[in-house]
C-alpha cells in the first residue's frame, strides 16, 4: 500500500512539473495579443448584437452568451493542443484531413443547410457547425507533414512532394467552391501558396503557382464566369457610391459607420450605425465597422497592432524551429490569420471586396473561434518543444 502511494505521489509530482514546463516555455507575449483581441471582441460583438430599442449594455443577448461559450471551449481546446507534442498531432494529421473532408463532403448532401446563400454549414438540432473552417487546420497540418518531411534522403520538398499537395489541396478547394465559399476558397488557396513559398520547394512551382492563380483570374473574368452578385461586388470595390442603395449598400454602409467613429470614436455601445443596424453582419463580417464607429481610429488601430504582434510573434516562432515541420505549421497558421485579417478589415474600409470572412478571435462564430484556437494551440505547441528547450 505504502509502494503504491509512494508511486501515486511520484506520478502527480511529475505531472505538476511537467505543466509548470509547458507554462513557462509558453509564448505569453502571443497569448496576451489574442486574448486582448479576444477581450475587444467580445465587446463588439456585445454591442453588435444589443436590442436596438436602447435598453442598454446589461440587456445580454443570446448571441453574447454563446460568444462566451465559444471563447471557453477555444481556449480549453487551445490549451489542449498546446499541451501535446506536436510530433504526435503529426501522426493524426490525415484522420484530421480526412474528417474535414468528409464534413465537406456532408454540407453538400441534405445535412448540409444553406446560410447566407451558401450551404456551407451542418445542423444537427441546436448546433451548427461550418466544416470549412476547420478544413485550414486540416489543410494545414497535410501540407506541413507532406512538404515538411522530405523522402529518401532529400532536404527539401521535390516535384513529387509538391504534387502530392496539389491533389491534397484540389480536394476541399473543390468541396468548398461548390457550396460556393469564394472567401474561404482564398484562404485555402493562400495557406497553400505561403507554406509552398517558404518550404524551399523548387522556385518554378512558386512561380508556376502564381501565373495559374493570375491566369485562372484573368480567364474568369474573360469567359463571364462570375455570379451577378459577385461581379457587383467588384463594381462596388471600384465606385462604392455607384449603386448605395443596391448592391453597393454593405460597402457604403461600412464606410459611413468607420467614418463616422472619427479619432477616438462615439463610445462603447454607443455608435448609431452600429445599433440602427445599418450594417448587415456587423457582429461577424463586418465587426470592424463597430470597432472604427465606437473605438475610433485610436482602437482600431490599437486592434491592427495586436493582430501585428500576433503575426510577429508567430513568425519569431517559426524562425526559431529546428526543423521544417514545426516551421511550415506556423507559416500555415501565419499565413491564415494575416490574410483573412487582411481582407477583413479592407471590407470594412471598402479597399476590398466582400467576400464573408470572419475577423480571427473578434468576430462572433463557435466554429471559427474553435478553428483559430486550434491553430493557435498548434503554435504554441511547437514554441514549447522545438526551440531548444530540450
Amino acid at each position: 500500500m505504502d509502494t503504491y502511494a509512494s508511486a501515486s505521489e511520484a506520478s502527480r509530482a511529475r505531472l505538476g512539473r511537467s505543466a509548470a514546463g509547458v507554462a513557462r516555455r509558453l509564448d505569453w507575449a502571443l497569448i496576451a495579443a489574442v486574448a486582448a483581441l479576444c477581450a475587444i471582441g467580445t465587446m463588439l460583438v456585445w454591442s453588435a448584437t444589443l436590442p436596438g430599442d436602447g435598453s442598454g449594455p446589461m440587456e445580454a443577448t443570446g448571441h453574447m452568451r454563446r460568444h462566451l461559450v465559444h471563447l471557453a471551449v477555444g481556449w480549453v481546446l487551445c490549451l489542449a493542443v498546446a499541451s501535446v507534442d506536436f510530433r504526435a498531432v503529426r501522426g493524426y494529421a490525415p484522420l484530421v484531413y480526412g474528417a474535414t473532408v468528409m464534413a465537406l463532403i456532408m454540407v453538400l448532401t441534405p445535412l448540409g443547410a444553406v446560410i447566407n446563400g451558401s450551404r456551407g454549414w451542418i445542423v444537427l438540432g441546436p448546433v451548427q457547425f461550418q466544416p470549412s473552417e476547420l478544413a485550414k487546420v486540416g489543410l494545414i497540418l497535410v501540407l506541413a507533414t507532406l512538404l515538411g518531411e522530405p523522402r529518401d534522403g532529400e532536404t527539401k520538398p521535390m516535384t513529387r512532394d509538391v504534387l502530392y499537395c496539389l491533389l491534397a489541396l484540389a480536394v476541399p478547394l473543390a468541396l468548398v467552391l461548390l457550396q460556393p465559399d469564394l472567401g474561404t476558397t482564398l484562404v485555402l488557396g493562400m495557406i497553400f501558396l505561403g507554406m509552398l513559398t517558404l518550404s524551399g520547394a523548387p522556385l518554378v512551382w512558386v512561380v508556376g503557382m502564381l501565373a495559374c492563380g493570375v491566369a485562372t483570374a484573368f480567364a474568369v473574368w474573360w469567359f463571364d464566369l462570375l455570379e451577378p452578385y459577385q461581379l457587383d461586388r467588384l463594381a462596388t470595390l471600384i465606385d462604392p457610391s455607384a449603386d448605395p442603395q443596391g448592391a453597393g449598400y454593405n460597402s457604403a454602409q461600412a464606410l459611413i459607420a468607420v467614418g463616422s467613429g472619427g479619432f477616438s470614436g462615439t463610445g462603447l455601445f454607443q455608435g448609431e450605425q452600429t445599433h440602427g443596424r445599418f450594417v448587415p453582419e456587423q457582429h461577424t463580417d463586418f465587426i470592424f465597422t463597430v470597432a472604427g464607429e465606437e473605438l475610433g481610429f485610436v482602437g482600431s488601430a490599437a486592434m491592427v497592432a495586436l493582430f501585428v504582434v500576433v503575426f510577429w510573434r508567430i513568425l519569431r516562432i517559426a524562425a526559431g524551429c529546428d526543423q521544417p515541420y514545426p516551421r511550415l505549421l506556423c507559416v500555415g497558421v501565419a499565413t491564415w490569420f494575416a490574410f483573412q485579417s487582411f481582407i477583413n478589415i479592407g471590407m470594412g474600409l471598402g479597399i476590398m471586396p466582400v467576400t464573408g470572412l470572419p475577423l480571427p478571435f473578434v468576430s462572433y462564430g463557435g466554429t471559427a473561434i474553435v478553428a483559430n484556437m486550434l491553430a493557435l494551440g498548434l503554435v504554441l505547441g511547437v514554441h514549447v518543444r522545438d526551440r531548444g528547450f530540450e
